[in-house]
């Protein structure tokens, strides 16, 4: 791979951006999800939403060739790619699915950008499908800015290398070998003219696999390429082809951001100390009941990221939550936002709800605390 390919398929087209951002207002108005089981698109940079949460995108601009995606309900395989490009120049392309933010385009309800030491992790779930006749790498992206940004080419590039056919091989060259995530990798490092490129490369096919991203972060931290006040903007998982690579999939994909560093200040960080005001509505009935509860920011700074933390009298037990996490199961709990819902605006609310059953005489918590703070209720 040559440097100039990497500015080049970061190029967005405005539109593919617009409808990409239609669709997403639509979702969260509806709460739909916004997912295009068996959507097929061409258009060079065009994409839409899948799960309410993601971003799919076409883009293809390292040749003039059709390449065209079909978009499911958990991902995308490349139903056309025609033409083929040197091996060792630029792809042809970037079929991806991603969370986050990439050229103005930011999937529904993301946590990016988020400053790295505001984050207490980032699991992320993959899995490709494979063919044989293509060139090509499978290649789950990391980027990483100096700033917030939701736009142009970021200062640092991981890539993770899940398989390569072919004579392709990542920007730069060898730097050795590491064990991140569990995982043995050959490590090859470099710049493209526009941004630094840290690449792990698998020694074999990678199918499918679960991991926390800021384990390959903290690694470009410590080898200097980022800092921790640096920013996460998206992840990114796809194929690059250079021949072919009709067949290609993505067959599932996830990604979540969680809050909850120690640095308090910048976008994306997590809220720290914020007027609240809780609404505690249920319904019981003999034996069970249901809480629909609505968080208030009733500050002057938005949360970014949320804990609200109470307790359920004896004998209440949550058997099962929506629009949040809330854990242990009794006694002082937690509820932890989605991440659809991570960001509370000044004067804006959230809800979340759940499921329970109780022993004796039904009553409601008495004390709420958004991030620490003590909240009134209503």
């Amino acid at each position: 791979m040559q440097p100039s390919h990497r500015q080049g398929r970061r190029v967005r087209a405005l539109f593919g951006a617009l409808l990409t951002s239609l669709v997403a207002l639509a979702a969260l108005l509806t709460g739909a999800s916004a997912s295009h089981a068996d959507t097929t698109i061409c258009e060079e940079f065009g994409s839409t939403t899948i799960k309410g949460r993601y971003v799919v995108q076409n883009n293809r601009w390292g040749t003039s060739a059709t390449q065209c995606i079909t978009v499911t309900d958990s991902g995308f395989r490349i139903a056309q790619a025609d033409g083929s490009v040197p091996t060792n120049g630029a792809p042809k392309s970037y079929p991806s699915v991603y969370n986050g933010c990439h050229y103005t385009n930011c999937s529904p309800g993301t946590n990016l950008p988020a400053r790295l030491n505001t984050i207490s992790g980032a699991p992320t779930s993959i899995s490709y499908s494979y063919v044989s006749g293509a060139v090509y790498d499978a290649a789950y992206d990391i980027w990483l800015d100096p700033t917030p940004r939701t736009d142009g080419v970021n200062r640092t590039e991981i890539m993770i290398w899940f398989n390569r056919v072919g004579s392709v091989q990542p920007v730069g060259s060898p730097v050795g070998s590491a064990t991140v995530a569990g995982r043995q990798w050959q490590v090859w490092s470099g710049n493209n003219g526009t941004n630094d490129v840290l690449s792990f490369v698998a020694p074999s096919a990678i199918d499918s696999w679960n991991f926390d991203v800021m384990d390959f972060a903290r690694n470009a931290v410590s080898r200097g390429l980022a800092q921790n006040d640096w920013y996460l903007t998206s992840v990114q998982a796809g194929f690059e082809p250079w021949q072919n690579g009709a067949g290609l999939a993505v067959t599932s994909f996830s990604s979540t951001v969680n809050l909850g560093g120690s640095t308090p200040g910048g976008p994306g960080d997590p809220g720290g100390p914020a007027a609240c005001k809780v609404t505690y509505g249920t319904s019981a009935w003999p034996g069970g009941f249901t809480a629909d509860v609505t968080v208030a920011n009733t500050g002057s700074s938005p949360v970014n990221g949320w804990k609200l933390t109470f307790t359920l009298p004896g004998g209440q037990r949550i058997t099962n939550a929506w629009n949040a996490a809330v854990s242990p199961s009794s006694g002082s709990v937690t509820a932890t936002n989605a991440a659809h819902n991570a960001s509370i605006a000044p004067g804006g609310q959230t809800s979340f709800g759940f499921q329970g059953s109780y022993d004796g005489s039904f009553v409601k918590p008495t004390a709420f605390s958004l991030n620490g703070t003590p909240c009134t209720t209503a």
